[in-house]
């Protein structure tokens, strides 16, 4: 799965983050290119056969996609509870190969990995020191209806371990949510007004247990619909619930530091900025993505538009690896790129025909995956022809941007 050239790529650090782009960024060993997202980027991989179960169930749509933290693969989720993994395919000299002809009439290649749940898959992650050259450390969870915790073996598939919660009536409850800590160590799994935070070397039913609600019925109400962790070390979580509310807590004892107000829609994503400073939000049936300062948090930053008022979907938006950038999917099959300094739009680009519902830059490469699709409805008279799809429906994508050191950014910028 390539992971002897994910391993030898640097990460950027905190401090990269800040740098500006538009020139190439340094660390003092290594110089990261410029990557043009005023351009729209190119397809390098497609999916959709493999997705379709019969011809004429076009309800097979995609939940989301997320690379795994070493960027040797990723990871998808669809709607008849199916996740896929698919390795990022790598030649001798570590470059990732590209075959434009394989892109237009079917797949560029086949699930590396594909694992069934029982029921609808709530939410799903990547532990967070993944790594494909250790298979120990080779997992990613998941959490479904009526079922606990479950944590998968990314390389053979097997179920590694569960996780259970258990409620009033000593039966298991399905977390909504869930997210390891930066450390590895914790899962945080949302249920309805309640934080269950299980211990990962200690699988079984043995959990701390938090309500998001204090004695006097403040704080934050509903289902914890979303968990985000700030990246930075700093030992802050962000929930984001139904209730359209969003809360930070400190991770070690879930004291509520404050709550955020001002989501139309219920809190589906939560992220915090590269630098731990900001955090964004995004709703469902709500056509903004907002940014937070989590230092003076009275009012919004500004607001990042994306097509997402008519769903109830999950639409997933990402920040590139330096932290300049951030890119949203929506309902008009675009996504859309901000310039995160200004919060003024960049640039858009096609990615399907349909809603994109999954959006996720590559950890270190320029690269992005896209995920599409939405539920069809269709009536007793319309025919099998009539619910046919196209490969640019209900598919998922690798996409590469365009990029340049800092040697020849010069002549980029003039199109060259």
């Amino acid at each position: 799965m390539g992971e002897e050239a994910a391993a030898e790529q640097p990460r950027p650090t905190s401090e990269s983050a800040a740098d500006g782009v538009g020139e190439a960024t340094s660390d003092g060993v290594n110089s990261w290119p410029v990557v043009h997202y005023d351009v729209s980027p190119y397809r390098t991989y497609h999916f959709f056969q493999q997705f379709r179960t019969t011809s004429s169930n076009p309800n097979n749509f995609f939940k989301g996609v997320k690379w795994s933290p070493d960027g040797s693969c990723f990871l998808t989720c669809s709607d008849d509870n199916t996740l896929r993994v698919f390795g990022l395919p790598y030649d001798s000299d570590g470059s990732t190969i590209y075959d434009p002809q394989s892109v237009p009439d079917s797949d560029s290649y086949g699930a590396n990995l594909v694992v069934s749940e029982g029921e609808s898959v709530y939410d799903y992650c990547w532990y967070p020191y993944m790594s494909s050259s250790k298979p120990d450390l080779c997992v990613f969870a998941t959490s479904t209806r009526d079922h606990p915790i479950h944590l998968w073996d990314a390389n053979t598939g097997q179920l590694r371990c569960t996780y259970r919660a258990y409620d009033a009536m000593d039966e298991i409850t399905a977390a909504f949510s869930i997210g390891f800590n930066a450390n590895g160590d914790k899962i945080f799994a949302g249920y309805n007004k309640t934080i269950r935070v299980f211990e990962v070397h200690r699988p079984g039913r043995d959990f701390q247990q938090y309500s998001t609600l204090l004695g006097n019925k403040e704080g934050q109400s509903g289902i914890i619909s979303s968990i985000a962790f700030s990246p930075t070390y700093s030992g802050m979580l962000a929930a984001g619930s139904y209730s359209q509310t969003t809360a930070i807590y400190r991770e070690d004892n879930m004291e509520l530091l404050y709550v955020l107000h001002g989501q139309e829609g219920g809190v589906t994503q939560v992220q915090f900025s590269k630098d731990g400073n900001y955090l964004y939000t995004g709703g469902r049936k709500d056509p903004y993505v907002l940014c937070w300062d989590i230092r003076k948090t009275v009012d919004i930053v500004y607001k990042l538009y994306r097509s997402s008022e008519g769903t109830n979907q999950r639409i997933q938006f990402d920040i590139e690896p330096l932290g300049r950038y951030l890119g949203t999917g929506g309902q008009d099959g675009l996504v859309h790129i901000y310039d995160l300094q200004t919060g003024q739009w960049v640039s858009s680009f096609r990615a399907a025909l349909d809603t994109i519902n999954g959006f996720a830059f590559h950890p270190f490469l320029p690269m992005a995956a896209t995920s599409s699709g939405h539920r069809r409805y269709g009536g007793l008279d319309d025919s099998e022809k009539n619910n046919t799809l196209s490969g640019d429906e209900n598919c998922a994508s690798v996409w590469s941007f365009f990029s340049s050191t800092g040697d020849d950014a010069a002549s980029a910028d003039t199109g060259s």
